[in-house]
């Protein structure tokens, strides 16, 4: 990330819309937007595939559920934030599980990207099919958007829901039914 390259944006911003950058609240302005786009953005270009460590558990084959996962990020079409939950469940194959913290991560890295929530989604369950080889995966992500709460349509509180499905999630109801039924608290 070019840290001068933002900095420069951002007081030609502020310069574009009538304000000078040399006026006492946003002379440092620049550096903490500059600062601010390297942690929001933290997972542009990383591998989050690494994040993934699989190893056996004998005799382990039921659903894993990490549900309630907070996380922020930056839509792409108005750089405005999106921000929510996601609910990430696989059903390992042969025994083969990752860490619940590795769910959290690749979230949170994937939401760290300029990015939009139907992508997000998508992203999070190819990944762990592709690393985990589970019997399948289904993540739910539902999200606020201040692109809609502050601009455009105006419906502050409007949520946002989407779903990837994959493997025996998609294929066997009972089984997506459970899961769906571990989300919900029944």
């Amino acid at each position: 990330m070019n840290k001068d390259k933002i900095e420069k944006a951002v007081r030609d911003l502020l310069e574009a819309v009538g304000e000078d950058p040399r006026r006492g609240g946003l002379l440092r302005t620049p550096e903490r937007v500059s600062e601010m786009m390297g942690e929001i953005l933290e997972g542009e270009g990383k591998d989050i595939g690494e994040e993934i460590k699989v190893f056996p558990c004998p005799g382990f084959d039921e659903i894993v559920l990490v549900k309630d996962i907070p996380f922020y990020s930056l839509c792409e079409h108005h750089l405005l934030p999106f921000f929510g939950k996601a609910h990430v469940a696989y059903i390992p194959k042969n025994s083969m599980i990752t860490g619940l913290g590795s769910l959290v991560r690749v979230v949170e890295l994937f939401s760290r990207r300029l990015q939009v929530q139907e992508r997000m989604t998508t992203e999070i369950a190819d990944l762990l099919m592709e690393k985990l080889a589970p019997r399948g995966v289904l993540v739910q992500i539902e999200a606020r958007h201040l692109c809609m709460d502050m601009r455009g349509v105006k419906k502050p509180g409007t949520l946002v829901k989407t779903e990837a499905v994959r493997g025996n999630f998609r294929r066997d109801e009972r089984t997506r039914a459970e899961a769906l039924s571990l989300l919900r608290g029944d």
